[in-house]
């Protein structure tokens, strides 16, 4: 692979998926759930955020190349800003929204993951292992964190957002300290025809390296295989929310400010 054309074949293929995955009908439901319900589903997918740094640490180990593990351990330490434990990590960050969004400590107490989020965590780190025994392991390794790891990440808090964002909204002002920054800086900005060094969002500083990486490896199969899996494996996980989306002729008024 070595023209922008291919490169803007490939960016078809990963925007054919996000358009997908933005109509899953749960998605799209989200303003019409119920408070119980959103907050049901709210506590299933922080399990998945608590997976991340696990996923991430697991794709760093397997990674050979120099110029990914740099970008990747980066975006790892900034789950942890700050030092001598001063600073919040973005895990209790997600914990001060769902507070401010109504869901009770005792909430976060008494949730477990159901079986259907066990697969999720569980297939995700079945991915990983195996684009790691993979030819091409570090284009495959870079495409899943990247795609699985920030563009769905960010279309998922997308989504959330327009429901959370009357109460995270305080005189004003975003009070979000998790889903609306992971909305922003976990964003596809740039195709990977045209990605920058410049971009600060995390899925496009993966993107710079995975270009290069797939002018260099020519690995558009693998590239196309991973994605697919990824984004099966978050459909699967929102599958299983399915009976709580209802028709816009049956649901309630949105209950957000």
């Amino acid at each position: 692979m070595d023209d922008s054309g291919s490169l803007r074949e490939l960016d078809g293929f990963e925007d054919g998926l996000i358009e997908d995955f933005k109509r899953h009908p749960v998605l799209v439901h989200v303003p019409l759930l119920s408070d119980d319900d959103f907050a049901t589903l709210l506590l299933q997918r922080r399990f998945l955020s608590l997976a991340f740094t696990p996923a991430y640490d697991l794709a760093i180990d397997l990674l050979t190349d120099e110029s990914g593990l740099r970008i990747a351990r980066t975006i790892l330490r900034e789950e942890y800003p700050g030092s001598h434990g001063r600073t919040r990590s973005h895990r209790e960050d997600m914990k001060e929204d769902l507070l401010q969004l109504g869901v009770t400590r005792q909430a976060l107490v008494e949730a477990r993951p159901t079986a259907a989020t066990t697969a999720a965590v569980t297939g995700t780190l079945e991915l990983i292992a195996d684009a790691g025994r993979a030819e091409h392991a570090d284009l495959r390794l870079l495409t899943i964190l990247r795609f699985w790891g920030e563009i769905l990440v960010s279309l998922e808090y997308e989504r959330f957002w327009p429901r959370m964002e009357g109460r995270l909204t305080h005189d004003g002002k975003n009070q979000s300290y998790f889903y609306y920054p992971h909305l922003v800086h976990d964003a596809k900005a740039h195709p990977l025809a045209t990605t920058s060094r410049l971009s600060a969002s995390h899925s496009d500083r993966l993107g710079v390296r995975l270009s290069e990486l797939l002018a260099r490896d020519g690995d558009a199969d693998g590239f196309r295989q991973v994605e697919r899996r990824a984004y099966q494996l978050r459909v699967d996980f929102y599958n299983q929310f399915l009976p709580m989306a209802r028709q816009p002729e049956e649901a309630a008024p949105s209950l957000t400010p």
